[in-house]
């Protein structure tokens, strides 16, 4: 499967927040490099690497974050 770079709107809008989604995002499976950005409106999260991307919704609502896909 090729690496791909997806981005999504998400509510992990401080560094606490992104503390706290880490461990999640780092144990899954195909997750290269992930970043948030809580500049940004939308909190963008991008995500570099070869996990599907229902897998990444999962494991950040798994966190109890709200997550959508960003077209």
């Amino acid at each position: 499967m090729t690496a791909t770079l997806q981005s999504f709107a998400t509510n992990i809008n401080c560094v606490s927040c992104v503390r706290s989604v880490s461990s999640f995002l780092d144990d899954l499976e195909g997750v290269t490099i992930w970043r948030v950005d809580v500049e940004d409106d939308r909190k963008v999260l991008t995500v570099e690497g070869t996990a599907s991307e229902d897998a990444i919704v999962r494991v950040v609502e798994d966190a109890g974050y709200d997550i959508r896909p960003l077209d």
